[in-house]
């Protein structure tokens, strides 16, 4: 058992000063904090990475170039040991924004010369004192909604600049009790695990019955744009659960690579988590075609249940799978 703190301040101090790098110094700087054969997962058009010099070239580079005075605004910090029987290794994941100034455009997004929050959550996996491994899941869409483009036809929740964790807590910086890590991880290995015994109310059992047994009944899924943000037990099922689970069939889950939990926070993502097949989603029409959901999810208990829950899915990946090219649509 370890307290997770060389990790937390090794990835504190790449933030540090690769924050405050000039474009130039990019690419340095990642590589002075990452190993030579650095492994990067990112969301469309990005996909996967290997090395330094390809990850600030790629993305960083462009996306610093478009958003000016960039500032990393952080919501949740933590670390844990991955939990999953067949992986292993410290990750620290960090949660927020991305914000600063428009000023290039970026992707084919238009530039606004005004404030933009890229909403991100990163995990980077520590070994040696370098880091070895990064998942980082940012939403797009998210970004596009807020400069007036809106790249989906429905929405069945709320579109929000979403707020940190109602408690204020999930700056982890310092060392936390193992024993409630451990209560957070065990809510969330209850929830996932009981997800797969729900079979559309087959047992008469109703989906906001189910939730009960893994959620408080005030709350709160923060969600994608392009999905949204929902209220209280009830409305989650509405406008999200259930679309979800009636609009996406023959779900096939595909495991995490990592899940953790540090104090009363937890996360979890996979690449990717779910297989699935739409089936009228998000106002698109049915398709014959899985397609590849990649997921974050980070959470935070209350007492013995999940009560708040931050979603990153790449729904760019996704949709492109099934025929819709919203970035081509921009470029176009």
């Amino acid at each position: 058992m370890t307290d997770f703190q060389q990790q937390k301040q090794l990835i504190l101090d790449f933030y540090q000063a690769f924050d405050a790098a000039k474009p130039d110094e990019l690419v340095s700087v990642l590589a002075r904090h990452t190993s030579a054969d650095y492994f990067w997962r990112g969301y469309h058009p990005f996909d996967e990475m290997v090395g330094a010099d390809s990850v600030a070239t790629e993305f960083w580079k462009p996306l610093r170039q478009a958003v000016q005075h960039m500032q990393r605004r952080m919501d949740v910090f933590m670390a844990g040991e991955n939990s999953l029987p067949d992986q292993s290794g410290v990750w620290v994941v960090s949660m927020g924004h991305l914000m600063g100034l428009f000023d290039v455009a970026w992707l084919g997004i238009p530039a606004t010369q005004k404030m933009v929050m890229l909403r991100y959550c990163e995990f980077n996996r520590v070994e040696d004192n370098q880091i070895v491994e990064t998942a980082m899941y940012f939403d797009i869409p998210h970004l596009m909604a807020q400069v007036g483009i809106n790249p989906f036809p429905e929405q069945t929740a709320a579109q929000l600049v979403q707020p940190g964790p109602m408690t204020h807590t999930g700056l982890m910086f310092d060392a936390q009790d193992p024993a409630e890590g451990e209560r957070t991880l065990a809510a969330i290995d209850f929830m996932v695990n009981d997800i797969k015994t729900w079979r559309g109310g087959e047992q008469g059992e109703s989906l906001v019955d189910e939730l009960r047994r893994s959620w408080n009944e005030d709350m709160i899924w923060w969600g994608p744009t392009g999905i949204g943000a929902t209220y209280t037990i009830e409305r989650y099922a509405e406008q999200h659960s259930g679309p979800f689970r009636a609009g996406l069939k023959d779900r096939t889950f595909n495991g995490h690579v990592c899940r953790l939990a540090e104090g009363e926070f937890g996360a979890f993502f996979g690449w990717p988590n779910l297989t699935v097949t739409p089936n009228g989603f998000m106002g698109f029409p049915p398709s014959d075609t899985p397609g590849d959901l990649r997921v974050i999810d980070v959470y935070r208990r209350d007492g013995d249940k999940l009560t708040e829950n931050w979603i990153f899915i790449d729904l760019l990946h996704f949709w492109k799978s099934q025929g819709h090219d919203v970035l081509a649509g921009l470029n176009a």
